[in-house]
């Protein structure tokens, strides 16, 4: 049985590692303006430079049900089912967009899961299935495993600014300023699909990286060591060198850095970071 493995745009996986664990995907839509385009035809700095120039925050927009079904009806020409990773229903339209879709195609066809997660939290969910689609395991199978792990999903990151969480309505003016006067640099925990505070840090960028990186270790304690990623949206070399390091120091793997796309950026800003790994290391 050919099964084929499919995300949004939002799963923020380079070409590269897509191939290799043979995995599709279909892009959201960013709004600049009057214009609208795919992310990854509009990149991270594409969203810091129209914000710079407007102070105003660009609209992303969800796949919508006729694409899906367009989407889903072209790849079952070459497969005999799919599985679909969505960005967690609580963020998007998209998980919902996608059922729909589904259902008119037959859901024995087309199976669709909500990660309750974003970015490489969603890329952790859809290789792991990559991986049992190789062992030779059925749709069902394999929807059954996903969901068992979606708990131990860790995907978490800090921000160097709330400026965009501000201007997307997920913060309110006096955290702004306050955030702004003190220098805060929030992390920010994703739990049951929703992002909310952690952590506060204060200073340097590169300082609150090692603080978040050491702390998110501490608090998700048994990783699965085969695969982390580091994730960012314009990070300097020696933020991703401290995060690496420590990752490395805990023993894991393999270590993936990638780029934040353009809806996730819209919503992080930038300099912001994070590491995404599974915390069930200890079944």
């Amino acid at each position: 049985m050919k099964i084929c493995i499919s995300a949004e745009s939002t799963i923020d996986l380079p070409r590269e590692i897509l191939d290799e664990f043979k995995i599709k995907t279909i892009a959201f839509n960013v709004i600049l303006g009057d214009k609208s385009q795919e992310d990854g035809v509009v990149t991270p700095e594409d969203i810091f430079e129209y914000v710079d120039k407007t102070g105003i925050l660009p609209k992303t927009s969800a796949v919508n049900e006729a694409r899906y079904e367009e989407y889903f009806g072209n790849l079952l020409k070459e497969y005999d089912a799919i599985i679909h990773f969505s960005l967690s229903s609580d963020l998007s339209s998209s998980y919902n967009n996608a059922c729909i879709a589904a259902q008119e195609l037959g859901e024995d066809k087309v199976f669709v899961i909500d990660t309750l997660s974003l970015s490489t939290g969603i890329a952790l969910q859809a290789i792991y299935a990559s991986q049992l689609r190789d062992q030779g395991l059925k749709p069902q199978e394999i929807v059954e495993k996903v969901k068992a792990r979606i708990p131990s999903d860790q995907t978490s990151f800090v921000l160097a600014t709330v400026e965009y969480l501000y201007k997307g309505g997920r913060c309110s003016a006096l955290a702004m300023l306050g955030a702004q006067l003190f220098r805060i640099r929030p992390q920010i925990l994703v739990t049951n699909g929703k992002m909310g505070p952690g952590k506060k840090y204060l200073g340097k960028q590169t300082n609150c990286v090692d603080s978040y990186c050491r702390d998110t270790l501490a608090q998700f304690n048994t990783p699965d060591l085969s695969l982390v990623f580091i994730t960012h949206s314009s990070a300097t070399p020696e933020m991703v060198e401290i995060a690496r390091k420590q990752l490395e120091e805990r023993g894991f793997k393999r270590i993936i850095e990638t780029k934040a796309g353009a809806t996730i950026t819209s919503h992080c800003g930038p300099k912001c970071l994070g590491i995404l790994y599974m915390n069930d290391g200890a079944k």
